[in-house]
């Protein structure tokens, strides 16, 4: 299993962290031990600065190489949400050396999921989906405002990547990133469902 990720798919969130606008997808990976186990975020003593990142998560249901955008579709069925959890301070400190930071991304632990729901019952197009810390509302994304959609993702990634079956491809985070500390508590919705709670420590 691939975990694909796709970085500044919403304007305001690149903004929000002084990032240009890109003209093709951000990419970069995590490995399959950055699923996180159980309901419990334990924040590595590496970092001092984790930050949280909802998205979309899409699951790939059929393998394949060089997709059409206008076929992308038929390469998943369904969707989740999950996090992708961030050791900001070694990002920054990684890229201003001009150095890869998957250290900051792919770290044990780095990506929370929820359970995947048939994609059929939802609006792909127009999809809520909100982070709570602490009961108050910290993200607020909708699939709209997606610089690059689901189709034209998998389309990209494809030309680079083989997708096989089990393969996730996180889609971007909205604006609103911020710090975890100990103690806080991080519960996830898709449109009014709650999907996760995940505790930090």
């Amino acid at each position: 299993m691939k975990i694909i990720c796709i970085g500044r798919n919403y304007a305001a969130h690149a903004q929000e962290l002084g990032n240009e606008i890109p003209e093709s997808p951000v990419i970069f990976m995590k490995p399959d031990t950055a699923v996180l186990k159980g309901n419990d975020f334990y924040i590595p003593e590496f970092s001092s600065d984790v930050h949280y990142e909802l998205e979309v998560v899409l699951k790939i249901s059929k393998g394949g190489k060089y997709i059409q955008e206008e076929n992308a579709g038929k390469y998943y069925d369904e969707i989740g949400l999950g996090i992708d959890f961030t050791a900001r301070d070694l990002q920054s400190e990684l890229k201003s050396k001009g150095l890869p930071w998957e250290l900051a991304k792919g770290f044990d632990g780095s990506a929370v999921l929820s359970e995947f729901f048939p994609k059929k019952d939802f609006d792909l197009k127009n999809l809520n989906f909100s982070l709570l810390k602490n009961k108050e509302e910290v993200q607020n994304g909708n699939t709209s405002l997606m610089i690059f959609s689901p189709e034209k993702i998998i389309a990209f990634v494809s030309k680079f990547f083989t997708l096989r079956v089990g393969d996730l491809i996180f889609t971007g985070t909205p604006k609103g990133v911020s710090k975890v500390s100990e103690n806080d508590e991080l519960q996830a919705f898709l449109e009014d469902q709650k999907v996760f709670d995940l505790r930090i420590q």
